[in-house]
């Protein structure tokens, strides 16, 4: 099972966290604090794959990359594969990619409901439920349609002539 899923950009600053396992505000920010510790700590010549029983249990393990100023952490237990993880992540890129055309960390910061969207369309409540990025992207833009199609209903201006009698 997927236990997390965490974006933060160089600095340690979290641009997207998902936990699939329920933890207080304070114990989210001190984890993420740590992970970022980890991340920090380590030389670039090292594998992406640690173990971070300490702070998420028994046999739970973190896989993470890094693209441009973005470091992307998934969080998992030994029911899933080190190598699955490291190709989902890629997937979840690659979606963002094509919804935002080379995805920025503003993106990320600007478009958070889009975002969440695309992480929900690929995994709930930590079983991956889609592996393909053109269909996680076809799901996204008809959530899209369907959220301009309500906000459109809702601008309609009312008649003011009319009054029920």
């Amino acid at each position: 099972m997927i236990k997390g899923v965490i974006l933060m950009n160089d600095k340690g600053k979290p641009r997207l966290v998902k936990f699939y396992d329920y933890h207080p505000a304070e114990k989210q920010q001190e984890l993420i604090r740590r992970l970022y510790g980890v991340l920090s700590s380590r030389a670039d010549n090292v594998s992406n794959f640690v173990k971070v029983d300490s702070l998420f249990g028994p046999d739970a393990r973190l896989v993470y990359k890094t693209y441009a100023t973005l470091h992307i952490l998934f969080i998992f237990d030994n029911s899933e594969n080190e190598l699955a993880m490291l190709d989902l992540m890629q997937v979840f890129v690659e979606t963002m990619d094509k919804c935002f055309s080379n995805v920025r960390e503003l993106d990320i910061v600007f478009n958070f409901n889009k975002v969440h969207a695309i992480l929900d369309e690929i995994i709930l409540g930590g079983q991956v439920l889609e592996t393909s990025s053109s269909e996680v992207v076809k799901a996204v833009e008809e959530i899209s349609k369907m959220e301009r199609a309500a906000t459109s209903i809702m601008a309609v201006p009312s008649i003011t002539g009319w009054q029920g009698r």
